[in-house]
């Protein structure tokens, strides 16, 4: 074997470059390497970012430590529509602060202007969206989740379903626990009511 002097050596790809002068400026290689492993890496993580971003049922309700949800026997599975929640310090919709419970209880009015007001913007959103669509099928049905502390006062849950009525939300559901044998936390379901 020859003796070689030190100097720069090129990995196999890069021998037969012509960027670095050693190759064969009339013939083209038939054989190239293929990075299989950064490959399947990137895969995997785009499908575990997937898995974890996807939800086969949507996330509907919010559970906050404010708020626990009373129990009931005859539920239906919650559908995705605009969630008011009430805890015993404060109401609020869409992350938005509504009203402060402690106010709410010393006002003698039946609703809520702040409510009424964020649930009318809500609805004329849906309205516009939907108005280029047209049928029924696209047409606002009023639903509206309510997803109320157990302890609140029903003065309270009553403003919140005046307010929503009258902004146009005729279909009240309230979030609950579904009630069983076992101790174990049961997951969140609707009971339909009629304010």
């Amino acid at each position: 074997m020859a003796i070689k002097v030190p100097g720069k050596r090129y990995g196999k790809r890069l021998e037969h470059s012509k960027v670095f002068g050693h190759g064969h400026h009339g013939k083209k290689s038939t054989f190239s390497d293929l990075l299989i492993t950064p490959l399947v890496d990137m895969f995997i993580i785009i499908v575990l970012f997937l898995i974890a971003n996807f939800s086969a049922t949507g996330e509907v309700l919010m559970m906050t430590k404010d708020i626990q949800l009373p129990e009931a026997v005859n539920v239906k599975e919650v559908e995705m529509h605009p969630v008011v929640l009430v805890s015993n310090d404060q109401v609020s919709i869409s992350g938005n602060i509504v009203g402060r419970v402690e106010d709410l209880v010393k006002d003698e009015y039946l609703n809520i202007p702040a409510l009424e007001e964020k649930l009318r913007d809500m609805k004329k959103q849906f309205e516009d969206l939907h108005a280029m669509a047209g049928g029924e099928a696209n047409a606002f049905k009023g639903d509206v989740n309510i997803q109320a502390h157990r302890e609140v006062e029903f003065k309270i849950i009553k403003r919140v379903m005046f307010s929503c009525a009258t902004a146009g939300y005729n279909n009240i559901n309230f979030a609950v626990l579904t009630k069983g044998g076992d101790s174990g936390a049961a997951p969140p379901a609707s009971a339909a009511a009629t304010p």
